[in-house]
C-alpha cells in the first residue's frame, strides 16, 4: 500500500469525515506528518481506540509519518468531548503505569524501527513540565477567545450541565501540543475521532496565529458505532481490550465472530489490511454466509492483536465451547494455559478435594457439591435422557464414581447438560 493517495484510501473505507481546505496537495507534495492523541484513561487501549490506531497504521503505509502522542498532561486535566458530566480525574502514579502499559502496545502495532517515516512517540507531560501557570494564560490563553471556545460543540453541550475551567480548558492544551509537534517535528496535521474536530481545530487556529499565518491541517475519521447503537468496542460486559490479561483473545475473537452482520461490510472497511477489489469479492462470494466473513476477520484481528499462537489458543478454547463434534481426546491434551481461557467462561464450582479419598461420587459431584442440578431425581432424569456428559463422555450411571486421575490436568471436570449448559468443577 506503500505510496498510495491516503484520503482515496479512506474514502472507500468510509473512514473521512472532515478536513480542513488544501489537505489533498499538502499530503500529495511528499512525506508528512500527523498525529493523534491519547489520554492514558485505562492500563490498556481497547477497541474504540484501535480506531484511532487503524487511522495512523493506514497513514503510515500511505508513506507518512504518524506520531503517537501520549497525554500525559491532557490526561491529568480531562477531556469533556462526548461526556455530559466531569470526568473523574485518575491519580498521577496511576496515569503513569497507564502510559508505561500502552506505550508497549503501541510499539507492537506501529513501526517506531525501520525507515524514513517510522513512527515516533511523544509524551505531552514534556510540553508543560517546566512550564508556570502565568506562561501558560500568557503565550497560550492570550491568542483564542472565550467565545471562540464556547462555539465549539464539545462546550456547548455542557454549558447546561455545568463544566469545570479545568474541562474548558482541555482545547488549549491540545492547540498547544499541536503547536510543539509543528514546532519540533514539522507536523502540520492531527487527526482524531470527528468527536475532536473543535479541539483538533482550536490547535489549527493556534498554530496560524502564533507562526506568521502558518497552516496546519485537521482530519477526523466518522464516530464508529455498531448497528444497535452502541459504542464500538462495549459490550454489555464492558470494554474489548487489546491486554490479553484484561479481555482474553479467546473473547476477543468471540467478539468479531458475535458482531451484528449488519455491522460486517463496516469492519472489514476500518480494520482488514485486504484491498478493496479482496473485500468487494468476498462480499460477493460469501454474501449468503456472513459467518464465514466474521471467521476471517476474527482470525485476521486475533492474530494481529495477539500473535498466531494466541489465535490458535482462542481456536482451541472455541472448539470446545461451540463444537459438538469435539472429543474427549482432545480435552485431555489441552495445555493449562489453554484451559485457564476456558475456566474464565464458565459457571465454576469449587469442591474440598478431601471430601473422598476412594473416589468422588457422580451423583454428588452434580447436586450437594456443585449444585448443576437441584436434586439428585432431577439429574438421574438428565443422565436417563442422554443428556449429561462429563469431561465429553456421555453419563449411562449416575451412581458411578470419579478418581482424580480422570480429572482434567488432576483437577478439573467441564460438565455438560445438553449442548448449550456447560460448568466447570475444579478441586481445591
Amino acid at each position: 500500500m506503500q505510496n498510495v493517495n491516503f484520503l482515496e484510501e479512506l474514502r472507500w473505507r468510509n473512514m473521512l469525515q472532515d478536513f480542513t481546505p488544501g489537505l489533498e496537495e499538502y499530503l500529495n507534495s511528499g512525506m508528512r506528518a500527523a498525529y493523534i492523541g491519547f489520554d492514558p484513561t485505562a492500563k490498556s487501549l481497547g477497541l474504540g481506540n484501535y480506531v484511532q490506531i487503524m487511522l495512523l497504521t493506514l497513514f503510515q503505509k500511505a508513506g507518512h509519518k504518524p506520531i503517537v502522542v501520549m497525554g500525559g498532561a491532557t490526561g491529568r486535566i480531562g477531556d469533556p468531548s462526548g461526556k455530559d458530566k466531569e470526568r473523574e480525574l485518575k491519580s498521577y502514579e496511576e496515569l503513569e503505569e497507564n502510559i508505561i502499559a500502552q506505550e508497549v502496545q503501541f510499539r507492537k502495532l506501529l513501526n517506531f524501527d525501520h525507515g524514513d517515516n517510522r513512527a515516533i512517540l511523544v509524551n505531552n507531560y514534556d510540553f508543560y513540565k517546566n512550564m508556570n501557570a502565568l506562561e501558560f494564560l500568557r503565550d497560550v490563553g492570550k491568542h483564542i477567545t472565550v467565545n471562540y471556545m464556547m462555539s465549539k460543540e464539545s462546550v456547548k453541550k455542557r454549558l447546561e450541565t455545568g463544566i469545570s475551567y479545568t474541562e474548558f480548558s482541555y482545547q488549549l492544551i491540545q492547540a498547544f501540543d499541536f503547536f510543539c509537534l509543528f514546532k519540533e517535528y514539522n507536523c502540520a496535521m492531527q487527526m482524531g475521532g470527528s468527536d475532536q474536530w473543535g479541539n483538533i481545530t482550536a490547535g489549527t487556529e493556534y498554530i496560524g496565529k502564533r507562526i506568521n499565518g502558518s497552516k496546519a491541517f485537521a482530519l477526523t475519521t466518522p464516530l464508529l458505532t455498531k448497528a444497535d447503537g452502541k459504542k464500538f468496542g462495549k459490550t454489555e460486559e464492558g470494554n474489548i481490550f487489546l491486554d490479553p490479561q484484561m479481555t482474553s483473545p479467546y473473547r476477543f475473537y468471540q467478539f468479531w465472530i458475535n458482531s451484528d452482520d449488519a455491522d460486517l461490510s463496516k469492519f472489514f472497511r476500518y480494520f482488514s489490511f485486504r484491498s478493496k477489489s479482496e473485500i468487494e469479492d468476498l462480499e460477493k462470494a460469501f454474501a449468503g454466509d456472513p459467518k464465514h466473513l466474521k471467521k476471517l476477520l476474527a482470525e485476521e484481528m486475533t492474530r494481529r492483536i495477539h500473535g498466531e499462537f494466541a489465535y490458535q489458543k482462542a481456536m482451541q478454547v472455541s472448539e470446545l465451547m461451540f463444537n459438538k463434534d469435539c472429543t474427549e481426546e482432545f480435552l485431555y491434551t489441552m495445555d493449562e494455559d489453554t484451559f485457564m481461557q476456558v475456566k474464565s467462561e464458565l459457571p465454576l464450582f469449587k469442591i474440598d478435594s478431601a471430601i473422598s479419598n476412594d473416589g468422588y461420587a457422580i451423583i454428588g459431584l452434580l447436586t450437594e457439591w456443585s449444585s448443576i442440578f437441584s436434586s439428585k431425581s432431577e439429574a438421574r432424569r438428565a443422565i436417563q435422557g442422554n443428556a449429561v456428559s462429563i469431561n465429553k463422555r456421555k453419563l449411562a450411571n449416575a451412581d458411578g464414581t470419579l478418581s482424580k486421575s480422570e480429572f482434567l490436568l488432576g483437577k478439573y471436570l467441564i460438565v455438560e447438560n445438553g449442548r448449550k449448559n456447560k460448568y466447570i468443577i475444579e478441586l481445591t
